[in-house]
């Protein structure tokens, strides 16, 4: 580590002598977690390693590290992982968040492999980083829990019972891991095995770990959490808190800090805490303690040791590198910082832009990026995982980037945020961006009211025409261009219908919809689009619009309109690309409208697909365990 480097930026953790220097970092996961981690070590003068596997080699993300590491296998393969890094002489591993981040058996192999871990060590991830021990921890120390059960026992028996002591409703969680995957709230103890096998598949895929426990669940909390530093010399302190209320099936949207609601007492409080809990455990690193807010009462609810994705914010209110914290840390150093010197200035907020489809359930997105445009100016950051030709699938978290801003105060970072989102575009892919700006423009939010269940109260979750009708109009307009030459026109030629006493039409197609359309040049004004082959793609709120020339109607067309506008289709079509889980139905089963017959998993999520309408079940076309891409047929209805 280049001692220049530290002296160059304030941000950074000032220090004299490194016990243990890290001069080949090797990252072992990936999306904008790399390039950032890159920054940090650029300025240390740390070569940073990308570990990609064969299906990420060509990824915008990957070429952002000084170096690339082949990895055979996937992320989960400790043993991959660890010779990965043997064959890039790296010294050090960071672990990021997901994968094996939380693996304390992980951890205790890279460091008997000689390797430095930039993480907390394998004792406190046992007694912290699972949700079980920490429950019990937090309990012989002093902290409040929710009430709930973390025993032994896993079987659904037990459970069952477990969660009729508490009473209903109760939230399943998986015990490892984090992120949201595979919680669920259990409303009837009739639907509690079906929902802990969910559950158990989830966990397992995302963690290899499918021990559950569960929690009194509670409607409409605030959830916050606090940043914390321990050094291996027994010193620590909080970095205050971060809201983290705006959430969807549990996993964070946007984050910022301070919170409103915590005063300097509460955080007095809850930075107590978390460094209790971490002193107790014997941490060593960064971590986060989560806590929830009900009624005036704070619940503790997991300690989350590693690095956290909403880290920005906490950085841009303290002036601080959480990532150099770490290295620092995780290289002998004392932390040199008192908490009465901790600092906080301003406010800061972020919102996670994820490959999902807000309009449609949030079914995951997928396709080829071609072309991002991100933002920039005063007080704005952006964390980017993606860039043009990428490629978007299933196989890994949704998360695309994180556009984070800073102000003077709160009203002044929401501000420059919704600028930042209308600034944004990724054309190809249809992300959560029109979520992220309609939450900036609701007034619960912008009082820094929100909770856990706003999103679900406030987002309508359903389709309209407008946009639409906009994207036809808009692209007739380029289309008209290229036969009249007035603007650079696409590389598209295009024959125009004629109508006496009417504007030139041209009959187009995007997605399912095939219509004449009227050119709308006013249609255009803030919109992003590229022509990409003989198709023009377009950036509409967030929302990926592909439009063709179409061909003239067909009996064939016309029958598939009057099939899809009367509600009933002769089959089932995947409605994302995904593996299949579950086949719920057998040919001859008469189902109802809404009933579940597939669950596919996308993104370590699963989602079933449901019968549009009361049929009776002909052909099922897939098995269990294949790959299905969007449009595929799975059922089909006598």
């Amino acid at each position: 580590m280049d001692a220049s480097a530290l002296q160059a930026d304030p941000q950074l953790h000032a220090s004299a002598m490194l016990a243990r220097p890290i001069r080949r970092l090797m990252v072992s996961n990936r999306g904008e977690l790399v390039p950032r981690i890159a920054r940090t070590c650029r300025r240390l003068g740390i070569r940073c390693l990308a570990l990609v596997p064969q299906d990420q080699a060509g990824e915008w993300w990957a070429r952002q590290a000084d170096e690339t590491v082949a990895l055979a296998t996937d992320y989960l393969d400790a043993e991959a992982v660890l010779d990965a890094a043997r064959r890039a002489s790296a010294d050090a591993i960071h672990p990021g968040y997901g994968f094996l981040a939380e693996d304390a058996s992980f951890a205790e192999k890279v460091e008997r492999a000689g390797l430095t871990w930039v993480g907390p060590p394998a004792s406190a991830m046992r007694a912290l980083g699972d949700k079980a021990s920490g429950r019990q921890l937090a309990e012989s120390v002093g902290v409040m829990v929710l009430p709930g059960y973390h025993g032994p026992a896993q079987d659904d028996q037990s459970l069952s019972r477990a969660a009729e002591r508490l009473g209903l409703p109760v939230l399943i969680k998986p015990s490892a891991g984090g992120g949201g995957k595979g919680m669920h709230v259990v409303t009837e103890l009739s639907r509690m095995g079906e929902t802990l096998a969910t559950a158990r598949r989830e966990a397992s895929s995302a963690f290899g770990d499918d021990r559950m426990i569960l929690e009194r669940y509670v409607a409409r909390p605030r959830h916050v959490e606090i940043q914390f530093l321990i050094d291996a010399h027994g010193n620590g302190v909080h970095l205050g808190e971060r809201d983290c209320s705006l959430q969807r099936r549990h996993q964070k949207v946007i984050e910022g800090s301070p919170s409103v609601a915590v005063d300097e007492g509460l955080r007095a409080k809850l930075g107590e805490a978390a460094l209790k809990l971490g002193l107790a455990a014997g941490y060593m690193g960064a971590g986060t303690a989560e806590f929830l807010l009900d009624d005036g009462q704070a619940y503790f609810l997991e300690v989350n040791a590693r690095l956290q994705v909403e880290h920005p914010v906490t950085e841009l209110v303290t002036g601080r590198d959480l990532v150099a914290d770490q290295l620092a840390i995780a290289c002998g150093e004392p932390l040199g910082i008192a908490q009465q010197a901790v600092r906080w200035a301003g406010h800061a907020i972020e919102a996670r832009l994820y490959a999902e489809d807000p309009w449609a359930g949030f079914l995951p997105s997928t396709g080829h990026v071609l072309d991002v445009r991100w933002p920039s100016g005063e007080g704005v950051r952006v964390d980017a995982g993606v860039g043009t030709d990428d490629l978007i699938g299933t196989r890994y978290d949704p998360l695309l980037a994180k556009i984070i801003c800073s102000g003077a105060d709160r009203s002044d970072a929401l501000r420059r945020l919704a600028d930042a989102l209308d600034a944004t575009s990724i054309l190809g892919v249809t992300t959560n961006r029109g979520l992220l700006r309609s939450l900036l423009d609701d007034p619960e939010v912008q009082a820094g009211e929100a909770r856990t269940d706003t999103i679900e109260r406030v987002w309508p979750g359903h389709d309209d025409a407008r946009p639409m009708q906009r994207v036809l109009g808009a692209a007739a307009a380029l289309l008209s261009q290229s036969q009249s030459q007035s603007q650079s026109p696409p590389a598209i030629g295009v024959p125009l219908g004629f109508r006496l006493n009417g504007p030139p039409t041209v009959r187009v197609r995007s997605g399912a919809v095939e219509q004449m359309a009227s050119p709308d040049p006013a249609a255009l004004a803030g919109m992003n689009w590229i022509v990409h082959g003989e198709t023009i793609h377009l950036d509409v709120e967030g929302r990926a619009f592909a439009v063709s020339l179409a061909s003239g109607p067909t009996v064939e067309s016309a029958t598939s309109r009057a099939h899809r506008d009367s509600g009933v289709g002769p089959a089932v079509i995947a409605p994302m690309p995904g593996q299949v889980r579950q086949v719920l139905v057998a040919p001859g089963d008469t189902v109802a409208a809404g009933a579940a017959l597939i669950i596919l998993e996308a993104m370590k999520m699963e989602n079933a697909v449901t019968a549009p309408a009361s049929a009776k079940v002909g052909r099922i076309l897939v098995d269990v365990g294949d790959q299905v891409q969007r449009g595929d047929v799975l059922v089909e209805f006598e």
